[in-house]
């Protein structure tokens, strides 16, 4: 396979891990072993078999995307709060500085 090497590296990991237990990948696998694959050969296809898994899933979430309403949330509209860029700050939620004051604190002494 060649292409994103974090994806096939991922995808190997993946395979390796399911001929390690006995899985459908593992089934696949000894089955292309005996049909006189070699071990690189019968590694390829549960690869494969994997990356079309995750490629199903990855459409399947983009087209779940697509569906959902703005801002990619179900229920949400332009106008709430969710797809909002900025929130709106209306001139009550801003904040009042209170009164400045040049006059320096007095300091306190300790009592003996």
């Amino acid at each position: 396979m060649s292409g994103n090497r974090r994806i096939n590296r991922t995808l190997h990991i993946m395979a390796v891990v399911q001929l390690r237990n006995r899985t459908e990948g593992r089934a696949y696998f000894d089955a292309k072993i005996t049909s006189e694959k070699t071990s690189m050969e019968a590694m390829r296809a549960p690869k494969r078999r994997l990356s079309n898994v995750v490629h199903a899933r990855m459409v399947a979430d983009q087209r779940r995307r697509q569906a959902a309403d703005p801002g990619g949330h179900s229920g949400t509209t332009l106008l709430s709060g969710v797809t909002d860029l900025t929130p709106d700050i209306g001139p009550s939620d801003k904040p009042v500085p209170g009164p400045a004051s040049s006059k320096p604190k007095p300091v306190l002494e300790a009592v003996p």
